[in-house]
């Protein structure tokens, strides 16, 4: 047996999941872990960066995706089907378990932990079948996790739900509308085997030997002491936000958007505009969205999908000069961290807050689905980084009050743009050395080798 312990690191195929853990991963190598990554091969291209920087100590135990009568055949990552297929695909991955108890079964030098997402709770049995203790990665807020586990527990067997719930057991006592609370939890359908497999996994999650989040205390603590306490024990580690190191494509494919923020120079007055890897834009959102983005009088810069339908005649040559509009991949966190970007318009999805808070960039917040309510209820009321634009997957917004939030927003030295800059500062100071995150971070890899 080496003298570095081996962990066995399993992400679920999400982009808002799998990055942060790959990114965890990367900090676990650079402390001399040994680590072997589950991964399907379609998936398996999301690695290249991290096995070519750390070629000797990670290694991949490449399975194929099980089949099942929901996802289309050759689907293996969420963005190939849409936050629908969540069911799915837990379901799905969970048939991989007699492949990884033959695999640890026939490894010279197996694992000592598993560290697997928090979507994947059906590894805790895997973990106990192997001896080994399982650690749950979150790769979102402390406060999401606490209102999911509100939810599994107190709102089940399902009943017909308020109109706005309440929480009064969090901190703040936060209450959402039944509608944005997190979907995952909403899909649940009782006597369903698969509902029942992903409600036994969100309940194992809690019986976990440790669990890993991707936030720092600064932005999230109460809910982190919050969840301490429920679990009751020491083992939780903060280590965000997981971003910072993030190594992105080749950057000269964004550079003529890099190139045209260059050319500005009052900092902080151009509004980034993306809602990330999944969701695409009705033809109404769409037209609301540039009338919003023309009335604002802001400069922008706007990725817009190319399935996105067209957007309204005239639009590109009436803001030409001060908008720019992208149908292409762009680098986003380079894109955040230029100095002349001070808004992000977001689905308020978690890896996209973080990089924003990483950049100092006030968000203006549009949530659409998933865990993006409870973020920007987190960023609106709690942090004060954000204001709301619009919310819900089918809204369409009203399109002078939205360029009148926008201009509000983006015009000078906004309340916002005030926070985020504060809470850039805090970010940075919890992932330097002597951090807590940084902190937390040398505790997990602590704990890890007191497991040889």
């Amino acid at each position: 047996m080496s003298s570095n312990p081996h962990v066995l690191i399993f992400p679920y195929p999400a982009q808002g999941h799998i990055l942060p853990l790959l990114d965890l991963t990367h900090h676990l190598a650079l402390k001399s872990i040994t680590i072997t990554i589950i991964i399907t091969p379609k998936n398996l291209p999301l690695l290249n960066t991290l096995l070519s920087t750390h070629p000797t100590n990670i290694q991949t135990l490449t399975l194929p995706f099980p089949s099942h009568p929901n996802i289309p055949t050759g689907a293996e990552n969420i963005r190939d089907i849409g936050n629908t297929g969540n069911y799915p695909f837990i379901n799905a991955l969970s048939k991989l378990q007699p492949l990884i108890i033959q695999w640890f079964n026939s490894h010279s030098d197996p694992p000592v932990a598993l560290i697997s997402d928090f979507f994947l709770g059906w590894t805790h049995q895997l973990a106990r079948k192997l001896d080994i203790p399982r650690i749950c990665f979150h790769s979102i807020s402390a406060l999401l996790i606490a209102v999911l586990n509100h939810c599994w527990r107190d709102f089940l067997p399902p009943q017909p739900l308020q109109a706005v719930v309440q929480f009064p057991g969090l901190p703040g006592t936060p209450s959402f509308n039944c509608d944005h609370l997190p979907s995952i939890f909403r899909r649940y359908r009782e006597s369903d085997p698969e509902s029942e497999l992903v409600k036994e996994s969100f309940a194992a999650n809690a019986k976990s030997w440790g669990c890993i989040f991707n936030t720092f205390r600064e932005l999230d603590g109460m809910f982190l002491d919050h969840l301490q306490h429920e679990f009751g024990h020491p083992r939780f580690f903060a280590v965000g936000p997981l971003c910072s190191n993030r190594v992105e494509s080749d950057p000269s494919e964004g550079s003529e958007v890099l190139k045209w923020l260059d050319k500005w120079e009052e900092d902080g007055s151009v509004l980034y505009v993306c809602f990330g890897s999944q969701k695409v834009l009705s033809k109404q959102q769409i037209k609301a969205l540039a009338l919003g983005l023309e009335y604002s009088e802001a400069r922008f810069v706007w990725i817009v999908k190319e399935d996105n339908g067209s957007l309204p005649d005239g639009f590109e040559d009436r803001v030409s000069g001060r908008g720019l509009v992208v149908k292409s991949w762009v680098p986003q966190v380079a894109i955040l961290g230029h100095r002349v970007v001070g808004g992000f318009l977001s689905h308020c999805g978690w890896n996209s807050v973080l990089e924003a808070m990483m950049a100092g960039v006030a968000i203006l917040g549009w949530p659409m689905e998933a865990d993006q309510f409870v973020n920007g209820r987190l960023l609106v009321e709690n942090v004060g980084v954000a204001v709301r634009v619009c919310e819900g997957a089918d809204s369409v917004p009203d399109p002078n009050e939205l360029g009148q939030v926008i201009a509000a927003s983006m015009i000078g030295d906004s309340l916002q743009k005030r926070r985020a800059k504060v809470m850039k500062e805090e970010a940075i100071k919890a992932i330097s050395e002597g951090g807590n995150s940084s902190k937390e971070l040398d505790k997990l890899v602590n704990a890890l080798i007191n497991l040889v």
